[in-house]
């Protein structure tokens, strides 16, 4: 009998319709987090190997402060216009070969 093995999965991780401050706090926090998962990646290739290459959570962490820049400019261009922002996030999951 064969065994079929999962390769792929979605999460909706965020699905909803926010008002500009609600938008803003859902996606700061979550940039937020991705942000914090690179520098303790960084402090764990860190610790014992004080040259360690950390070209890759560096550049990762800039483009994720860029984002958090992105959207704060984003949130405040529409704020006064009294509309709701509708925020879909899937994370997309897929083994690699």
């Amino acid at each position: 009998m064969e065994t079929l093995v999962k390769t792929e999965q979605k999460i909706q991780l965020v699905d909803g319709s926010f008002t500009p401050s609600e938008a803003y706090d859902v996606i700061i926090a979550l940039l937020e987090e991705k942000i914090n998962f690179h520098k303790l990646q960084r402090l764990s290739w860190c610790e014992g190997h004080r040259d360690a290459n950390t070209k890759y959570p560096d550049g990762r962490i800039q483009e994720l402060e860029n984002e958090k820049t992105i959207t704060k400019e984003f949130i405040n261009s529409i704020r006064h216009e009294g509309k709701r922002l509708r925020i879909d996030g899937v994370l997309n999951i897929t083994l690699e070969e």
